[in-house]
C-alpha cells in the first residue's frame, strides 16, 4: 500500500497512534514477567525484523497497518529464513499484534489475518533443537536427582561439546584425561574395532572439558560405570553391563530423559504414570522428546551466540563452515549483526 493509499483510508477514529518501535518495547514491557529473560530476547529479535521491514516501507503508525501489508512481510520475510524459522516469527507477530489491538494501536482481529505456513513433520524434525533454557533446567534436574548417571553423563557431554552421537560412542576410559588443568576427551577413528567415525581419521580431535562437566564423568567411572569390555577388549566410556552401548541405546536414554514430564509438566495434557510414551521402545513416540542430533544442533547454536568464533566451533565439532551456516546457526541477521557489533566495539577501530 502507497503513502497515498495510506492518506485516501483514514484509520478509525478509536486508534491511536503507536510506532512499531514503540509498539515493540510497550509489548516487551508487558511480556518481561511472564516470561524468561531468554524467551523475551527470542520475542526481541523476531519482532526486531518486522521493525526494520516498517522502517523501508515508511509505516510509521501501526494504525495504517492491513492485511495487505502482513501478506508483503510474510512473502518479504520468508525470502531469508525457512518455513519452521518464519512460522515461529510470524506466531510472535500474531501474538505482538493481538497485544496491539489491545492498547488501540491496531485494528481489532487483525491477528488472524497473519497466515501461518503449514510445516512438514520433517521440516519440523530438522529445525527442532534443544535450547539452553531447556538444557539448563534438565542439566540441573539431573545434577539433583540422578547425578553421574549413565544418562547424565550422556546429555552433559553431548550439550557441552556438541559432539556427534557416533563420536560419544567410540569414547573409551582411556580417551578421558582427567587431570584438572587437562582435562579432555580424545575422538578416535576406529573402523576396525567397531566405532568408525562420520569424518573418518580427519574427525580426530581433542576437546576440552570444562571442570564441572569431568566432575560428573569421574564420579560417573567411580560410582556408576560398569567395569566391562566390548567385543574387542576395549573399555568403553558409555557402558552397560554388556558392554559398549549400541548407538540405539544411547538415543533411546536421550529421548526417554528428555520427555519434558521427566522435568515439568506434560505439554499435551498426558498423566506421566499412564503415558505410553513412557515405555522402553515408544520414547521417541513423545512429541516433545529430542533426538541426539537435536542437541547437537542446540549446542552448536548456543555455542555461536555466547560468541565463540565459527572456526572454533567448526573445529570443536568437526562441522564444515557451509553446513554449520547452513543446517546448525539458528541466529537471526540481527544477532549476527550486533555480535559483530560488540566484537569490533571491544577492538575500538
Amino acid at each position: 500500500m502507497s503513502m497515498a493509499d495510506r492518506r485516501d483510508n483514514p484509520v478509525p477514529y478509536e486508534l491511536e497512534p503507536l510506532a512499531p518501535r514503540e509498539a515493540v518495547e510497550l509489548y516487551m514491557d508487558h511480556r518481561e514477567p511472564e516470561l524468561s529473560k531468554k524467551t523475551l530476547q527470542n520475542h526481541r529479535y523476531r519482532l526486531e525484523s518486522f521493525v526494520e521491514w516498517c522502517d523501508q516501507e515508511e509505516i510509521d503508525n501501526l494504525n495504517e497497518l492491513s492485511g495487505r501489508d502482513l501478506h508483503r512481510y510474510r512473502v518479504w520475510r520468508g525470502r531469508d529464513v525457512n518455513t519452521v524459522t518464519l512460522r515461529g516469527q510470524l506466531a510472535t507477530l500474531r501474538v505482538f499484534l493481538e497485544f496491539c489491538a489491545d492498547i488501540d494501536g491496531v485494528t481489532p482481529g487483525l491477528r488472524e489475518r497473519v497466515k501461518l505456513p503449514n510445516v512438514t513433520a520433517n521440516e519440523e524434525a530438522r529445525d527442532r533443537l534443544l535450547d539452553d533454557d531447556r538444557a539448563e533446567a534438565l542439566l540441573e534436574y539431573l545434577e539433583t536427582y540422578r547425578r553421574a548417571s549413565r544418562e547424565h553423563v550422556i546429555i552433559a557431554v553431548l550439550w557441552h561439546t556438541g559432539i556427534r552421537l557416533g563420536s560419544l560412542r567410540a569414547v573409551d576410559l582411556d580417551d578421558y584425561d582427567n587431570d584438572p588443568e587437562e582435562a579432555s576427551l580424545w575422538i578416535r577413528h576406529r573402523p576396525d574395532t567397531g566405532t568408525p567415525l562420520k569424518n573418518g581419521h580427519a574427525a580426530e580431535r581433542p576437546i576440552s572439558l570444562d571442570e564441572k562437566y569431568a566432575e560428573v564423568i569421574d564420579d560417573y567411572i567411580r560410582l556408576h560405570r560398569p567395569d566391562v569390555e566390548d567385543d574387542h577388549g576395549r573399555r568403553p566410556l558409555i557402558a552397560s553391563d554388556r558392554g559398549r552401548l549400541s548407538e540405539g541405546q544411547i538415543r533411546a536414554d536421550v529421548y526417554q530423559v528428555t520427555q519434558p514430564c521427566v522435568v515439568g509438566e506434560c505439554p499435551h495434557d498426558r498423566e506421566k504414570e499412564s503415558c505410553e510414551y513412557r515405555t522402553y521402545g515408544r520414547y521417541s513416540e513423545c512429541p516433545s522428546s529430542l533426538s541426539p542430533h537435536s542437541i547437537r544442533r542446540g549446542s552448536l547454536t548456543y555455542q555461536l551466540r555466547r560468541g565463540v568464533p565459527e572456526e572454533i566451533v567448526s573445529d570443536r565439532c568437526n562441522v564444515s563452515r557451509d553446513v554449520l551456516d547452513q543446517h546448525y546457526d539458528r541466529r537471526t541477521d540481527r544477532e549476527k549483526m550486533e555480535q559483530r557489533r560488540e566484537f569490533l566495539d571491544k577492538l575500538d577501530l
